[in-house]
């Protein structure tokens, strides 16, 4: 087991906590929550005894086999399957010693080994990495190409199936959702919950904590402490404690208010019935998990557009797609204030092509794209955290939009998404992931959008910004088209649900319980698909379809050649980035005297991370058509 015996940690000067006496048992699953910078990674330091208490003991088995997602992902040429496999380290020690024991021609060693070997399960071990590398949204031949070929979210995702090879007696994660979409993250619940070990599991998401964990470590005001139950558990728990701060409890109650005021005004008026309903159910689980809510930094509301027209935006009979590859098509879809869409749909269906269509940002192949003339469209997606200018601080962002705002005033909406005081005059630059993911919302939202387009916008924000963002889309008086592989957001947030599949584009006639079935059995009737009958392998058949492979290579074959040229310059970028953020991490660099050198630094940084993004934008197109070109 797990002990902590009156154990404290410090980070530098700072103490993260302190006095923590609990322990954890093996096969236990334990989710790590507590807001950012409380220690919850240091924790994990500490488990990998990369760090040491500072105060009180912590002991663990010996022979206990952990296993984590590695933080970077090195620039490896082989095979993503291998680089996989890698995770399980006794399998490659079996074959290392066997290739060892055939050149040596050590007949009794090889015996021996081989038993070894199919005991560790080593001969079902490619497939097994295959499942994990499928589950986790890889394409088939994904497992085949170099690592180095896969942007920045996928060797994140390669890094986590190589976590999850290893047959570990203690798994830890730190936000493995961060990258997954939302049929990944369903796969990976379903296999965290058949994890026959012991797991600690550090998320945002409450759905996916309320499904993998039993109990719940929570840092906070320097105290960790282990609750039982899941996360929803734990929230009433400390609601409940929380509630007794009566002015707080009451200032919460009036947030709630809101969205009972929108149900007032349209529960009996027949166009807003559904999104009434809807409001109520998301209600009812707001004033559940309110009170646990009342001491968030963060507080914001979306400033009221300046016009809503209806319509807002009309698809009609659209196809979009790259190149002259449609990815959707038939799409008639219209838009008005008001209207909450979530979209579903499998990995690389489409989704954030039917985005990036109503966006604007995407060309029509075909049909009409008529806007409102007084459409003002907000698009928040992750590409765009790189847009941000790494020597800009929040309130130089905010400025540029609003140059004849009062700085007060920017300072004081800046302050509802946690970035108040100096943090609000500090540049972009050494900004986490969430921050940035924080201020890129921010900026979004500032401009007063009447539609609202979202793909992923939780990605890197902690529980406490996202239960704020829910709160204020249930009071955006636009329209509002959302993915997300966070439930509780779709939950709350969407009233009606859109199936992405198949390039097309239909009303999901179910809830996001059904969707989840309605996954399992397509993966079910795919994998079930009957195979070639014998006619089609005749020799007439093969010699056709060997013609006809011919052709589709000769076709495929300035695709491939995009492909290998993005991806030998995007290895080249990637190192010149990293070697950028190393030297960008040295706290030296923002000393006043090394200003030019820091201000030189943070431009070729921004300069780096745009032809990154422009190029991992043109290897995702080629990829997207080759695929789709490419015979199933």
């Amino acid at each position: 087991m797990l002990q902590f015996d009156n154990l404290s940690l410090r980070r530098g000067p700072r103490l993260l906590f302190e006095q923590a006496s609990f322990q954890i048992h093996p096969g236990q699953k334990v989710g790590i929550t507590g807001a950012n910078g409380t220690g919850k990674s240091s924790l994990f330091a500490l488990i990998l005894d990369a760090l040491h208490a500072d105060a009180g003991d912590f002991r663990r088995p010996a022979d206990w086999v952990i296993a984590h997602v590695a933080q970077e992902t090195a620039a490896d040429t082989r095979a993503a399957v291998e680089y996989v496999l890698d995770g399980d380290a006794e399998l490659r020690a079996v074959e290392k010693a066997l290739a060892e024991a055939e050149a040596a021609d050590d007949g009794g060693r090889l015996a021996t080994l081989h038993g070894r070997y199919e005991t560790i399960g080593g001969y079902a071990a490619r497939s097994r990495a295959g499942q994990l590398l499928h589950g986790l949204g890889f394409r088939s031949g994904d497992e085949q190409r170099p690592v180095t070929a896969f942007s920045g979210g996928w060797r994140v995702r390669l890094a986590l199936a190589r976590a999850l090879m290893c047959r570990s007696d203690l798994l830890l994660l730190d936000e493995p959702t961060n990258h997954l979409d939302l049929d990944a993250v369903i796969w990976l619940e379903n296999w965290l919950q058949a994890y026959s070990g012991t797991l600690l599991l550090i998320s945002h998401d409450r759905e996916f904590l309320d499904s993998v964990t039993g109990s719940i470590a929570h840092i906070e005001h320097e105290r960790l402490t282990l609750y039982s139950g899941n996360y929803s558990a734990f929230e009433r728990l400390r609601a409940a404690r929380l509630a007794n701060q009566q002015a707080e409890y009451e200032k919460q109650q009036r947030e709630v208010a809101h969205i009972r005021s929108y149900i007032d005004r349209f529960r009996a008026k027949a166009s807003k019935a559904r999104q009434a309903q809807s409001r109520l159910k998301a209600l009812q689980r707001m004033e559940e998990i309110a009170p646990a809510h009342v001491d968030s930094p963060f507080h914001f509301a979306f400033r009221a557009p300046v016009k809503t027209p209806d319509p807002l935006l009309k698809l009609i009979d659209v196809a979009a797609g790259y190149a002259d590859t449609a990815v959707v098509s038939q799409v008639n879809l219209g838009l008005s204030p008001g209207d909450r869409i979530g979209l579903l749909g499998p990995n690389g269906a489409g989704k954030s092509t039917l985005i990036k269509l109503l966006a604007g940002v995407l060309p029509l192949l075909q049909g009409k794209r008529e806007t409102a003339r007084d459409l003002q469209v907000g698009y928040f997606a992750q590409h765009q955290l790189e847009q941000l200018h790494p020597q800009h601080s929040p309130l130089e962002h905010l400025r540029r939009i609003d140059p004849q705002a009062r700085e007060q005033d920017l300072r004081d909406y800046l302050g509802g998404f946690g970035f108040s005081n100096d943090q609000a005059l500090t540049p972009t630059a050494p900004f986490s992931g969430g921050e940035k993911s924080r201020l890129a919302l921010a900026l979004v939202v500032y401009r007063r959008p009447n539609l609202l387009l979202l793909d992923e916008p939780t990605n890197h924000l902690d529980l406490e910004m996202r239960q704020a963002l829910a709160q204020a889309l249930q009071d955006y008086a636009g329209a509002v088209v959302l993915v997300s592989h966070d439930r509780h957001l779709l939950r709350v947030s969407c009233d009606q649900l859109l199936l992405v599949h198949d390039g097309k584009v239909d009303e999901f006639p179910g809830s996001l319980d059904d969707y989840t079935r309605w996954l399992a059995d397509t993966n079910r009737q795919t994998r079930s698909a009957p195979k070639e009958t014998d006619s089609a392998n005749s020799a007439l058949a093969r010699k056709e379809k060997k013609r006809l492979e011919a052709e589709q290579r000769k076709q495929l074959q300035p695709l491939r050649q995009r492909v290998a040229a993005a991806e030998k310059s995007l290895a080249k970028l990637h190192d010149r980035q990293a070697a950028l953020e190393l030297q960008l991490a040295d706290p030296l660099l923002y000393d006043a005297r090394n200003k030019d050198q820091l201000k030189g630094l943070l431009l070729e940084k921004a300069d780096v991370d745009r032809q990154c993004e422009a190029l991992e934008m043109d290897w995702l197109e080629a990829c997207e058509q080759l695929e789709l070109m490419q015979p199933s």
